[in-house]
């Protein structure tokens, strides 16, 4: 009699159905979906940050991302990039634009994350999973190519995204510029605006150089990271076209 009910049990747990493997794609789209990014992709977001008076309108692929700060407006947009002050236009050079650009586009492309990560220059690939304080999280990371992946198509940025909820509470992220280096960011706050959530984040870079991107979140871990800065959204405003 045991021997046929442990043959039973065996039967049973091989009969089992195995968990589906998703493929980093798959779990972008879900998260996605699940934070409402989807629906930036026509809307109106009014946010500050840094004292800054951000906005961006996006439209069926027409964008305008703007900031204004004393009174200088910048606005980049499909036709390229432009700064008033005092309401005339301003002559800059092209390095200025190149620099300005940027700054524009990097607080707008995180404030909307993971809005932009089905871009056709963004490739994903799987990581092995982890565990950040006893939640588990896939882990994807995110490279560019050249063409269509901006100025800053060599920097190199993880997800860490909730196995239970799909949802990003780490990312970190590899640049070249100003010398370059690593940051990790981990979740501090977060808020839904009309169906789109946000995220205010605890910014990291790690105490040794050597500590690799890949190996960032095991380094939080270990406190082997110095907090630098928050980076906190303020007056957040959702508008969702039609």
């Amino acid at each position: 009699m045991k021997y046929c009910i442990l043959f039973i049990l065996i039967i049973t747990v091989s009969c089992k159905p195995t968990e589906k493997k998703l493929t980093a794609q798959e779990i972008i789209d879900k998260t996605i979906l699940y934070s409402g990014a989807d629906l930036v992709a026509n809307s109106e977001i009014n946010f500050i940050f840094r004292d800054k008076e951000y906005n961006a309108i996006r439209n069926n692929g027409k964008f305008s991302l703007s900031r204004k700060f004393d009174m200088i407006t910048d606005e980049l947009n499909n036709d390229g990039f432009i700064r008033t002050i005092d309401g005339n236009i301003a002559e800059i050079d092209s390095a200025t634009i190149r620099v300005q650009s940027n700054a524009v586009n990097s607080v707008h492309y995180f404030s909307v994350l993971p809005f932009g990560l089905n871009d056709k220059a963004v490739h994903k690939k799987m990581l092995a999973s982890s565990t950040i304080k006893n939640k588990d999280y896939y882990k994807i990371e995110i490279t560019f190519s050249e063409n269509g992946g901006g100025e800053d198509f060599e920097d190199v940025f993880i997800y860490w995204i909730g196995k239970d909820d799909f949802l990003v509470d780490y990312l970190a992220y590899s640049y070249h510029t100003n010398g370059g280096g690593k940051r990790f960011r981990v979740l501090k706050e977060q808020c839904t605006k009309n169906g789109v959530r946000f995220v205010d984040y605890h910014n990291y870079k790690p105490l040794d150089n050597k500590i690799t991107l890949i190996n960032i979140d095991k380094a939080f871990e270990n406190n082997q990271l110095k907090k630098v800065s928050e980076i906190v959204l303020k007056d957040i405003e959702v508008k969702l076209f039609e």
